[in-house]
């Protein structure tokens, strides 16, 4: 009993001396730093632009930071100031530490180019008055940027001003422009808008469009036939055999290339032998690529599909005329959404009012999907789509004459509802031809 109590005793003294210590060491405890509040940890912000990153710490006092980009420290402040200088995908890492620790935040920053946040709209200009331009809508100011290429290239332009820029596409992470009427073939890099190459203006050039086969070549429609283009040296290597008179739209799905001819209908050539394997007489309109590669064309009054891994050809009664644009070219106005595609009911000499969106029913071709109200008339392509945003471009001038061509319109439209989503009115006599899109 004696050694019972003793123990008891013993046990409660070293408790108590447990007990001392213990607050002594709390007295001597730093906790590591403390995150408070939620976090922004995903950005986005284009080129030239700054990105100012902080954390909310419960309590500053005597901690240390260390800021780093992709593993290599930027910064100790306890903000660090983002600027980066190429366009892509950054880790930002704040580590804050103190004698109890650390923590660390990893914030995940999209660097766009200085346009790759929006799309490009290229403006064929006013015959004789001046060239043509390109201008940039860009998805966070929900504004156009006008005539971005020169003020990119002070020391380039577009001219002659008898020209008229017609086209544009990006492949392989660059932006071709191509003119009409004795102008240039232009290569600028996709993002920046630097000029890279070309093909220099001069008489008897009459480019259409161009569809890139590969790193190394393409093909460039004109008013004389295809030509095969070497994309290193933008030097011309001969045409397609067979193939003569205006070709105007191209587009590459699969192994085979589809160039519309304003003689010979869709011309199919092999990609691999750029040998012509198939025509498609009676087309006049084209084309749209659905997710299922099947090619879309258009002529009569009729819409047909074309099965890019086996060219077999179906036909779908539109119910109206289509018409192409072979009196003063311009690229088609059609376009595909998924596996939806939407076609413009256009007049013989000038754009309509009316957009359908074929579904894959008969049904739907029943109704326009979206009618332009008051004095808008599509112009140009006049219809594309945005994939990134879900959303059908639509490009109108005021029907009429002279002064009417000065009162431009920008639409967009929810591709599923047709809901638009926003309208940019503007002057001046841009005549647009085609909507460009990073893919």
């Amino acid at each position: 009993m004696k050694n019972q109590f003793f123990s008891k005793q013993l046990l409660a003294i070293a408790s108590l001396m447990m007990l001392i210590v213990s607050c002594n060491n709390d007295d001597d405890f730093t906790a590591p730093p403390v995150i408070k509040g939620e976090q922004l940890l995903k950005d986005t912000l284009t080129i030239g632009e700054t990105l100012k990153l902080s954390s909310k710490l419960a309590d500053r006092n005597n901690v240390s930071f260390e800021w780093a980009v992709d593993g290599k420290v930027v910064g100790s402040d306890s903000t660090y100031v983002f600027k980066p200088e190429t366009r892509g995908d950054f880790k930002v890492v704040m580590t804050a530490k103190n004698g109890g620790g650390q923590v660390s935040l990893t914030y995940d920053v999209h660097t766009f180019g200085a346009y790759e946040n929006g799309f490009f709209m290229i403006n064929e200009g006013w015959f004789g008055h001046g060239t043509g331009t390109v201008g940039f809508y860009r998805y966070d100011t929900k504004a156009i940027e006008d005539s971005v290429f020169v003020k990119v290239n002070p020391d380039k332009n577009l001219k002659p001003e008898s020209s008229t820029l017609e086209f544009g596409t990006i492949f392989n992470k660059k932006l071709f422009l191509v003119s009409k009427a004795g102008g240039p073939v232009v290569v600028t890099d996709a993002y920046s808008l630097k000029e890279e190459k070309r093909i220099p203006a001069q008489g008897g050039n009459d480019w259409r469009a161009i569809v890139g086969i590969d790193e190394n070549q393409a093909l460039l429609t004109s008013s004389k036939g295809i030509f095969k283009l070497n994309l290193n040296t933008m030097a011309l290597n001969g045409q397609i055999e067979g193939v003569t008179g205006q070709v105007g739209d191209i587009i590459k799905a699969n192994g085979y290339i589809f160039a519309l001819s304003a003689s010979k209908g869709v011309v199919v050539v092999n990609a691999s032998t750029l040998t012509v394997e198939k025509t498609i007489p009676g087309m006049v309109l084209g084309f749209a690529v659905t997710d299922d590669k099947k090619v879309w064309a258009a002529g009569g009054k009729n819409l047909i599909s074309i099965d890019s891994n086996t060219l077999e050809v179906k036909e779908i009664s539109l119910g109206f005329q289509a018409n192409g644009s072979w009196g003063a070219w311009h690229p088609g106005s059609i376009t595909a959404a998924k596996n939806n595609v939407f076609i413009a009911k256009n007049g013989s000499w000038s754009g309509g009012k009316e957009v359908y969106k074929y579904n894959g029913t008969a049904a739907s071709l029943t109704a326009p999907f979206i009618t332009l109200t008051n004095s808008n008339i599509l112009y140009g392509a006049g219809i594309g789509y945005d994939h990134k945003k879900n959303v059908l471009i639509v490009n109108t001038v005021n029907e009429g004459f002279g002064t009417n061509f000065a009162i431009n319109n920008l639409y967009l439209f929810n591709a599923d509802s047709g809901a638009k989503t926003g309208t940019v009115s503007f002057s001046g006599y841009y005549f647009p031809a085609v909507s460009v899109f990073h893919q």
